[in-house]
């Protein structure tokens, strides 16, 4: 039997973590720490492996994923997904106007103007409050039930905040950073990389594995409820403001405008300036806003006449292949890269691109003095969409495989039969030396200020570091040794910089050693877990895998890499140099418990960074912003606007030195 007390503390649990999620995912306004909620989530986790009885369908535990489905099953929709109509021009909005205004037989419209997430579509059915089934559009008649890959996605709500049975429709999508990110790791693993989110997201959604759903943070927009009558809602603009109420993450930017003029401003602007958003939008929805007027025009068989897309027109260009070259990556991946003739697209001066891998060449028959059509993934980075084939004169060339590594000259080849990826097998090869040294000293790393990737490549190229741990054997006379550029001050600034690195901790330490696919989030996990560097070398394959988040190929990476000799004798080196490899106690207390603290002007103790990192392992929320509901400002040196605003706010104020006598911290 379980207790009445257990089966409260599990309802409190989960509630708070989700009205978390709700803050975090929906309103991006965080209330607790990150610490502080893996807290509750692992507390939720315990309960429920303890109580499996206790889980229910809205489980936050149901967001991590951890179940691998077998197949999706088809399911028809309630109603038909239909597609919608588009145009990209003036004229025709305004025949679209016209058209309906007649069909009406009124003088104005009111209409919405929503932003065209480029994403899929899906559909989500709730019964009683309770998400129970989501669905992808399919065919526009029947689609996959994808639930538990749609649980995974933060933004979406398990439970409403009300208990309504309702179905809504919405767009996931995958944000910019996430996409950059996610094929930044693949391409360093090896994998074929993700033309844009969209078909990232795609990709996403039917994944077997949930967990690696979990993983790739996809996000939502909801914006459609089927049979608004049943709930008394009479307009689109009453709609998505019931969705917010429920809990749904509704678009921001939506606007009413009272006629078509409205639209096509609003079109205007975001032509101008979809590139500063998050996700990517490829044009703007324009819906009749009143529902009595959408079931008087009906649906055509494919689409409604009461909504239309106006696209953005695309921006592509096209240039020519000069050249390509290839750069060496950490794991010594291979990557050939596109150099153009210079071309002006979406802002910028584009003058190379990313080829991936050589099957990537192959497959879209790429040669150098091909002209070539491109465009930016994500708003971003620059891909070729389309080899202009009918431009070939005969003096387009073959692009080869390198025989040889390009900076060492070592053997190329792959690591196994399956691998996409061509690297460089030599160990000790420069430039995946230098790329090694440019993660150990990064932030997020070893955090070394004044290594920057240029003196990195001096200090490689004077051989006064062959390895990592070689940092730490750097003497004032060493890098004297390089001349011109770096003086007596800059010497001492770096020595001591790497000297403060000896206390960043095993977390920073396997991130910064580059084991395949360890980020921050497992290099975090294996820390905590493992407490010292000694305990993870000695770990056994089961004890890896069991970790959550880890997979059979991410732990057998894990365990082969500690088993490599030159890893092992880097390692001893560490040790001998004393290098800090075991993991102190997560969280040094809770003097700042739930207390938003924003920080402005510069600051003389540590870095922004590192003040943001004590605020948040003593309990606190670091805030960008100032808002009224910030606790407290801490001010530096020059400060900014923040500081009138928190004044006219009447929050509390503190200088840096205030701050760190008052907190004793």
């Amino acid at each position: 039997m379980i207790s009445e007390d257990i089966k409260k503390e599990y309802e409190e649990l989960k509630n708070n973590i989700e009205k978390y999620n709700y803050y975090y995912y929906v309103l991006n306004n965080p209330l607790i720490s990150d610490a502080d909620y893996d807290k509750l989530f692992k507390k939720l986790i315990t309960l429920e492996k303890k109580y499996p009885k206790l889980k229910t369908p809205d489980s936050p535990s149901f967001r991590v994923g951890g179940k691998i489905l077998k197949q999706f099953n088809t399911v028809p929709h309630t109603l038909p997904m239909l597609s919608l109509d588009n145009t990209y021009n003036e004229k025709e909005i305004i025949e679209f106007d016209e058209r309906i205004k007649k069909l009406l037989n009124v003088k104005n419209v009111e209409y919405t103007c929503e932003l065209k997430i480029d994403g899929i579509s899906i559909s989500l059915r709730y019964e009683n409050g309770i998400l129970v089934q989501g669905i992808t559009r399919g065919n526009g008649v029947n689609g996959d039930d994808v639930t538990e890959n749609i649980k995974t996605i933060r933004s979406i709500p398990l439970k409403l905040k009300e208990p309504v049975t309702i179905e809504v429709r919405g767009e996931v999508f995958m944000p910019k950073k996430e996409f950059l990110r996610i094929n930044e790791e693949r391409e360093n693993e090896g994998l074929n990389v993700f033309a844009n989110p969209r078909n990232a997201t795609a990709g996403t959604i039917k994944l077997l594995d949930t967990s690696e759903v979990s993983k790739r943070h996809l996000d939502s927009f909801i914006y459609y409820i089927l049979e608004p009558e049943k709930h008394n809602i009479k307009t689109q603009i009453d709609a998505l403001t019931y969705l917010e109420k429920l809990g749904f993450k509704v678009n921001k930017e939506t606007k009413l405008s009272k006629n078509i003029y409205g639209v096509i401003e609003y079109w205007k602007y975001w032509t101008e300036n979809k590139n500063k958003l998050e996700y990517d939008v490829d044009g703007t929805v324009i819906k009749v806003n009143n529902f009595e007027y959408q079931k008087k025009l009906g649906n055509t068989a494919r689409s409604p006449r009461w909504a239309i897309a106006f696209k953005f027109p695309a921006e592509q260009a096209i240039t020519k292949i000069k050249d390509i070259i290839f750069q060496v990556g950490s794991t010594g991946i291979i990557t050939p890269v596109a150099i153009f003739e210079p071309v002006f697209l979406e802002g910028t001066t584009v003058q190379r691109a990313s080829l991936h891998n050589f099957d990537y060449i192959k497959e879209r028959n790429i040669r150098i003095n091909d002209y070539v059509k491109i465009e930016k993934a994500g708003g971003i980075i620059p891909q070729i969409v389309t080899v202009l084939t009918t431009k070939r004169t005969g003096e387009e060339k073959e692009i080869k495989i390198p025989e040889k590594c390009p900076v060492c000259g070592g053997k190329v080849g792959k690591m196994n039969s399956q691998e996409i990826a061509v690297r460089c097998l030599n160990p000790l090869c420069k430039a995946k030396l230098k790329r090694n040294l440019e993660v150990w000293v990064s932030r997020d790393a070893m955090n070394i200020q004044g290594l920057g990737p240029k003196l990195i490549d001096r200090i490689v190229e004077a051989k006064l570091v062959e390895k990592v741990s070689d940092l730490y054997k750097l003497d004032h006379f060493k890098l004297a040794t390089l001349g011109h550029g770096i003086g007596p001050k800059m010497i001492s600034k770096i020595l001591q910089q790497i000297e403060k690195s000896k206390n960043r901790g095993l977390e920073k330490v396997l991130y910064a050693l580059g084991i395949p696919n360890v980020g921050k989030k497992i290099a975090k996990d294996l820390a905590i877990k493992f407490k010292s560097i000694d305990n993870l070398i000695n770990a056994e394959y089961d004890e890896l895998i069991s970790i959550e988040g880890i997979g059979e190929d991410i732990a057998q990476q894990i365990y082969d890499f500690f088993r490599n000799k030159r890893i092992k004798d880097i390692i001893d080196e560490l040790k001998e140099y004393g290098i800090k490899l075991t993991q102190e106690n997560e969280g040094i207390g809770d003097i700042f418990k739930n207390m938003n603290i924003c920080v402005t002007g510069e600051l003389e103790r540590m870095s922004r960074r590192e003040l943001k990192e004590v605020i948040e392992k003593n309990g606190g929320i670091f805030k960008d912003t100032v808002t009224k509901k910030l606790d407290l400002l801490v001010v530096g040196k020059n400060a900014g606007s923040k500081l009138e605003k928190a004044k006219k706010y009447g929050i509390r104020i503190l200088t840096e030195k205030e701050f760190f006598e008052q907190f004793k911290i």
